[in-house]
């Protein structure tokens, strides 16, 4: 894996941890972004070095699920089963999903199969394989709604 691929997922998995802030303790956008970027990207907390993130990949991730958040709700939504709601999906589950979701809607740049499998790697770093097939599930069922 390259420098940049490295970065890129380190920014993934910050975003995934903002996101889930910014849900628990409605940090101001502004507040949460300039504490990530100061504190966190890159730092070493409790004798764990974090990778350095692409901190404007991020920023864009974050921002763009910040902004847009209905409309990726609403794509979410559409692929739960009619058993499920977005509210019943656990917090993290939920940041995963927004956050391969707005890759998928507004991140062209990056492949379909990439944005993928990205936020499956993420979800194993907070579930087991399980919940990493579903992520995998929905995401591949959102990106044909949404890619060509």
């Amino acid at each position: 894996m390259n420098e940049r691929s490295k970065s890129r997922s380190a920014a993934r998995l910050a975003a995934v941890q903002a996101l889930y802030q910014i849900e628990m303790e409605a940090t101001p956008l502004a507040v949460l972004l300039h504490e990530f970027h100061t504190h966190r990207l890159g730092a070493t907390i409790e004798d764990v070095t974090y990778a350095q993130a692409e901190e404007s990949f991020f920023d864009d991730v974050v921002s763009g699920v910040h902004k847009r958040r209905d409309e990726i709700d609403g794509l979410i939504a559409a692929r739960l089963s009619k058993d499920w709601s977005l509210d019943r999906l656990d917090k993290p589950m939920r940041q995963i999903l927004r956050a391969g979701t707005y890759e998928l809607l507004a991140r062209k740049d990056v492949p379909t199969g990439s944005v993928i499998s990205e936020y499956v790697d993420v979800a194993h770093a907070f579930y087991d394989k399980r919940e990493a097939g579903f992520v995998n599930g929905l995401l591949d069922a959102v990106a044909k709604d949404v890619r060509e």
